[in-house]
């Protein structure tokens, strides 16, 4: 190297010493992302306080459906286990009082020997045990039937409600494969009973002989005594007619005694206290004398020893939030219901009193579930807001305030990569002179002074809300529609729950439609007043009650250009016949029966006003919903089909219930819904090819055809230098290539290379070569490239390509182990070259739609890792695709990088 040469080097090297090394960059957002995304719940601390056990739920691919694992964490020190593998469901662990075993229903497979009796085979899911510090779970039960709640007794035996085995009525309907079905046969509908097993021996013994229905089960800490609530009525759900009963039983004698007899309570959940003495009921409460619709949740406690309950002054009018309390050595910890979020407090009881005081702490706006351990001071909480994922901390409980929060969970890694929505808690004036809640999360490029697209995402119930909590899903698309360029908008009208009661029970009695609809049109016209709307580009979607404010919107106001409805009402008088709880909704929130008043029916129904509707609507709906049947989405498209003045599309997903289960079908509602707001809302649409195969041979002679090039050089030229083309990929602005020789070749003069490989990856560079290149270009450009750093790049390249890319497992013809590989370079040596195996960049496939090339093969690529040293990633062509191998192998001949355009983020 000359001496002008060695001056350049020096130069180079300088400069891009001052070049920020790589932090990480967003990468998009994608509909897999929302899909399986995980999510964790069912936290259980253990007694001695050091463990906790809990559930990650999530989407498999390859099953199509969600399936759930149980974790462990220990809560002193920075250690999580896995305790369940496969794609079986796991749920509903609880410790044993002692600690040493761990109970959880699963569906897992029984052993052979537990599940060979095919004349009365188990139910799918069962009762199993293990010891969470080692060794294999065991199966507890063989049911023929799933148990519907269950819990420690002692730590030798359990307490479990369950259906009684088949009857021979049900056996002969089964061998006869008739699959008719009578509509709350209560006759033949087998009862739920309380059963006690003995972990040891597995032996069951029937408890109660009731002839009722339990579906709430609740052992006191002591082991003598449980409380379950029973349904007397098939049919409560629909008419609120037979009210549920709760009893008290002694699990010493099997004695049961009715309480609440003289009051509406109708327990949602049951925390005992810690020294057995009573426990606290949360029971939904409302003003009509009839109905449970729209309700808050009061509390009450049961004293064991007067066999007497009051109600819990809460001193707070919207009541409890949506689960039970936490008992406490002297009182309980409640969230309470607080509009868009809860406000966490601590009660402690004072004679016939409780004393409250509200929880402080880091996160204290912003709890949405928690689980407190016996000693009452360790306590694990989940976290998030409408703009960070939600993760589980562990933290200590002094008094009223949460301290030392540590992070237990690790959920959904690959988030960090990308780009938050900005979320904001907006309020405004809305019908009845009211203020009105509601989220809104801005566009993902938001810029201000810009005005956007607006899409309301309307929340069902009516009694669900809108929160400051993360929230995303199939039904929620929210990341993709930011990433759009859109606001979404998720408004809490009248009647939302987490409110008070006069809230909630504002739109009973005749007020459905009456205050929602002008709540969220005024929402929407606070958005535009404020200038960051374009009320030229209005879309509205929901499911459920989402979906049935959706389309009474769209009768109401042209203004909407498109309208998504999943599993909505459009025609309220066979909804009050066809649904299951068709009566009691109906009846209490338009204040009368179709057969009392059709014409108050006929005025609430959308269908009748569906002529004046101009917004393009999609349809969805299960085929299976008994929540709003599909006959509601069939009237809703063949009416605006006959009508014509729209474009309308009805999609079912066959054998679905109110909501989406299977994996298939949630996808697709995400997509179509994408691709329908891409036409009517964004106007970004493009008419896809269906006879052609994206991947295919044609697919990338297309695509290779766009590449960029100079006298058929891959890159551009900017003044007067081949330079680079670079292409957005996973967020990133990364070279659509490796660097190739006669890019390398316009900046280092003296490098050679045989005619004709002008376009293969420049090889047997260092690290300084490679840094000096990038500070280079920089120069010359204007513009800013470097070398990616590790955290932001090495979630997309393929260390493992298993003959996809240009690595030795193509050249072999299979698989080589890394002595094979040893082998094969003896006969590698033969080839004439330095670096023999290189192929021309895109000679296999791309990534992306836009794709880039050869990110698993042909060299490896120089990057920055976090310690700021340079680092090989990729295959490369002179070694196996494998994934035990350490990456940075490739010899030096095989080495060389790939640029990145713009500054790092920090």
């Amino acid at each position: 190297m000359n001496w002008k040469r060695t001056l350049l080097w020096s130069f180079l090297l300088a400069l891009a010493a001052y070049y920020p090394l790589a932090a990480q960059e967003s990468a998009e957002w994608t509909v897999d992302d929302i899909l399986l995304a995980e999510r964790a719940d069912g936290f259980q601390i253990s007694p001695d306080g050091q463990w906790a056990v809990w559930v990650t739920r999530r989407m498999d691919k390859e099953k199509g459906e969600q399936i759930s694992n149980l974790w462990m964490s220990h809560l002193t020190e920075n250690k999580t286990l896995q305790l369940t593998r496969g794609k079986a469901t796991h749920s509903n662990p609880r410790w044993s009082p002692d600690g040493s075993l761990l109970a959880f229903q699963s569906t897992r497979p029984l052993p052979e020997k537990e599940a060979d009796d095919e004349k009365h085979k188990p139910a799918s899911s069962q009762l199993w045990a293990m010891n969470p510090f080692g060794g294999e779970p065991w199966p507890l039960t063989r049911l023929e039937r799933s148990l519907r709640a269950y819990e420690w007794q002692d730590t030798e035996s359990i307490v479990f409600a369950a259906e009684e085995d088949l009857t021979r009525y049900e056996r002969t309907i089964q061998e006869e494969k008739d699959t008719s079905r009578v509509v709350e046969d209560e006759a033949h509908s087998p009862p739920v009973r309380l059963f006690q097993l003995q972990v040891e021996g597995k032996k069951i013994e029937r408890l109660t002989g009731n002839d009722d229905w339990i579906d709430r089960l609740a052992v006191s800490p002591d082991g003598r005594w449980a409380v379950t609530r029973h349904q007397r009525s098939l049919r409560f759900q629909y008419d609120n007619e037979v009210l549920p009963v709760t009893f008290l039983t002694d699990l010493g004698s099997g004695e049961q005694t009715q309480i609440f007899e003289e009051s509406r309570i109708l327990p949602s959940s049951v925390e005992w206290s810690r020294d057995s003495k009573g426990f606290y009921v949360a029971a939904p409460y409302s003003n009509h004398p009839k109905y449970f619709q729209a309700t808050i949740d009061l509390l009450y406690y049961f004293d064991l020893a007067s066999r007497q309950h009051r109600q819990v002054d809460l001193d707070w009018e919207a009541g409890l939030g949506f689960s039970g309390p936490e008992a406490t050595g002297d009182g309980f910890i409640a969230l309470l219901a607080a509009g868009v979020r809860f406000k966490p407090a601590r009660y402690v009881k004072e004679g016939t009193r409780w004393t409250r005081t509200f929880i402080e702490g880091e996160h204290q706006d912003n709890l949405f579930g928690w689980a407190l351990g016996e000693d009452g001071t360790t306590l694990v909480y989940d976290y998030s807001t409408a703009s960070r994922p939600s993760q589980w901390y562990r933290a200590r409980l002094d008094g009223a305030r949460i301290g030392d929060a540590v992070q237990v969970t690790d959920l959904n890694p690959s988030f960090e990569a990308k780009s938050m929505p900005r979320a904001e808690m907006v309020s405004w004036t809305g019908a009845r002179e009211e203020t009105v809640d509601g989220v809104l999360h801005y566009p993902l490029d938001y810029t201000e002074g810009q005005k956007y697209p607006l899409i309301l995402m309307i929340h069902g119930g009516p009694t669900g809300v809108d929160m400051d909590r993360w929230t995303l899903g199939w039904s929620r698309p929210i990341t993709p529609l930011t990433q759009k360029g859109a606001f979404i908008f998720r408004v809490n009208y009248h009647g939302s729950g987490n409110y008070p009661l006069e809230w909630v029970e504002s739109i009973g009695g005749g007020n459905y439609y009456d205050l929602e609809i002008p709540d969220i049109e005024a929402g929407v016209d606070h958005l535009i007043g404020r200038g960051l709307v374009d009320p030229d580009k209005l879309a509205t979607m929901g499911w459920s009650n989402g979906a049935i404010l959706s389309s009474e919107l769209v009768t109401r106001n042209p203004r909407y250009k498109a309208c998504s409805a999943g599993a909505g009402d459009i025609e309220w008088i066979s909804d009050w016949g066809n649904v299951d709880f068709g009566a009691a909704f109906d009846n209490y929130y338009f204040g009368a029966s179709p057969l009392e008043d059709p014409e108050l029916y006929v005025r609430k129904s959308p269908f009748f006003r569906l002529m004046d509707v101009t917004a393009p609507t999609i349809l969805f709906t299960g085929t299976e919903d008994r929540n709003v049947p599909p006959s509601q989405s069939w009237s809703h498209y063949r009416a605006l089909q006959q009508i014509g003045k729209t474009e309308v599309k009805l999609v079912l997903f066959p054998g679905e219930p109110h909501g989406l289960r299977k994996l298939v079908h949630q996808k697709r509602k995400v997509e179509e819904e994408l691709v329908w707001f891409d036409r009517h809302l964004f106007g970004t649409y493009e008419e896809p090819n269906e006879a052609f195969k994206e991947g295919s041979p044609l697919d990338m002679t297309l695509k290779r055809s766009r590449f960029q090039k100079v006298e058929g050089n891959y890159g551009t030229e900017v003044r007067g230098a081949l330079i680079p083309e670079v292409v957005t990929h996973q967020g990133l602005e990364l070279g659509r290539f490796e660097v190739t020789r006669a890019q390398y070749a316009a900046f280092d003069k003296p490098y050679r290379f045989e005619p004709g490989t002008e376009n293969y990856p420049a090889s047997g560079l260092s690290l300084g070569q490679a840094r000096a290149y990038c500070a280079w270009l920089s120069q010359r450009t204007g513009d800013t490239y470097r070398l990616a750093g590790e955290s932001e790049v090495e979630a997309i390249y393929d260390t493992a390509a298993e003959g996809k890319e240009n690595t030795l497992d193509y050249w072999a013809g299979y698989a080589p182990n890394t002595d094979d590989a040893g082998r094969l370079a003896l006969k590698i040596a033969e080839l004439p070259g330095a670096a023999p195996l290189l192929k021309e960049g895109g000679r296999f496939e791309g990534r992306g739609k836009d794709p880039v090339f050869d990110l698993g093969g042909n060299v490896a690529e120089w990057i920055i890792g976090p310690d700021g040293a340079g680092k090989l990633i990729g295959g490369s062509a002179d070694r196996p695709a494998d994934s035990k191998a350490a990456t940075g192998r490739a010899s030096e001949a095989y080495r060389g990088f790939r640029v990145v355009k713009g500054q790092a983020k920090n």
